[in-house]
């Protein structure tokens, strides 16, 4: 009984402590994972929407991530898990992504209505002769 009540309370113990998975032999910095899930992101966007841009320039998504920032799978995966397991922190980095997406979303829109408006002020002119 006393052994039971002993790995009841051990595995509570361990369960409730702050970050019970283990540090990474490489931790990476949390703006590093940051720039990290937003590579990814903008490729995965790409290979959903343009498959075949990725495979012509040849592109690997996780070779391209590893070799960019000089790490490997392993590293990588022990960072996830690691960051992961601390929600708010965790939370944090992806706010960071999302925010990161949203600035370079209205930087495309800003290129992308200066060029209408480029555009419009061609048409309305005409051709030059």
């Amino acid at each position: 009984m006393k052994q039971l009540l002993f790995l009841f309370i051990s595995l509570f113990v361990v369960s409730c402590s702050k970050n019970p998975t283990p540090k990474p032999d490489k931790l990476l910095d949390e703006e590093v994972m940051v720039n990290i899930i937003f590579d990814i992101s903008i490729l995965q966007a790409a290979d959903g929407s343009f498959t075949y841009k990725l495979a012509e320039a040849d592109i690997e998504m996780d070779k391209y991530i590893f070799e960019k920032y000089k790490i490997d799978s392993t590293t990588y995966s022990q960072n996830q898990r690691y960051y992961a397991s601390d929600p708010k922190k965790y939370k944090k980095i992806y706010r960071k992504v999302v925010e990161r997406i949203e600035q370079e979303q209205e930087k495309i829109n800003k290129a992308s209505k200066k060029d209408n408006d480029t555009t419009d002020v061609k048409k309305d002119f005409g051709p030059v002769e």
